[in-house]
């Protein structure tokens, strides 16, 4: 009698933490099979973005460096190669690679366009172009660096750093679908970045406790089942 009133009890647990688990459990099934649904290459627009050109190596000098660094890479952009430059404070700039190796200007409005387009291989044409600074940089950005986001006619946006020239990111329609879903998933709408926060820690711990009552009820019924 102790262990049927003890297993009476554990189905009503089971069935409370199951409508208190029910809904999250339903939610991460959901966003997980969208975010499975396409490569996570195709969701980043990697086959958007054009491939690396080789640099030739006639006429390229050093960058006039002026304080410590952290790493010197060349690269190729529209107007020729330059000289991303990562200082030991953090701050990251562009270098001509002809002489005399000044450091350059921030992007204007018609070299963001120039490497927009070379940059984007997709076929929809370049609708618009907005400049945001680093206090006010989209969500999809991902990051507090100004930059200008080239948005193309299939709803892309490409972002471009305004410092350096790079392209920061390629962002989908489909990745702003991927990325709510990550919110949902993660339980954080706002930055979409918290795995770690009590709301998540609580409901996956109801999840886990309702899977293994679940668990021992289902051997119960075995064995009452094999008990005639």
């Amino acid at each position: 009698m102790a262990r049927q009133r003890i297993m009476r009890r554990l189905a009503r647990w089971h069935i409370w933490i199951g409508w208190l688990a029910g809904v999250p459990i339903l939610m991460w099934t959901v966003t997980g099979l969208v975010m499975v649904a396409r490569p996570i290459k195709e969701v980043r627009g990697e086959h958007l973005r054009a491939p690396d050109l080789p640099i030739a190596p006639e006429g390229l000098v050093l960058p006039r460096l002026s304080a410590p660094v952290l790493s010197v890479e060349l690269v190729h952009q529209p107007d020729g190669p330059a000289w991303i430059v990562s200082e030991g404070d953090g701050g990251r700039y562009r270098y001509s690679a002809h002489a005399p190796g000044n450091v350059l200007p921030p992007v204007t409005r018609a070299e963001a366009r120039r490497i927009a387009e070379h940059a984007f291989t997709g076929p929809s044409a370049l609708s618009a172009l907005t400049y945001f600074p680093a206090d006010a940089a989209p969500l999809d950005l991902r990051r507090g660096a100004a930059s200008w986001q080239a948005r193309f006619a299939d709803g892309t946006n490409l972002y471009i750093e305004d410092a350096t020239g790079e392209v920061l990111a390629v962002r989908t329609s489909y990745w702003r679908v991927f990325d709510f879903m990550w919110g949902l998933h993660i339980m954080d709408l706002e930055t979409r970045e918290d795995t770690h926060h009590p709301i998540l820690i609580l409901f996956a711990a109801l999840a886990v406790m309702g899977v293994l009552l679940g668990c021992v009820l289902m051997f119960r019924r075995r064995s009452a089942r094999r008990a005639p």
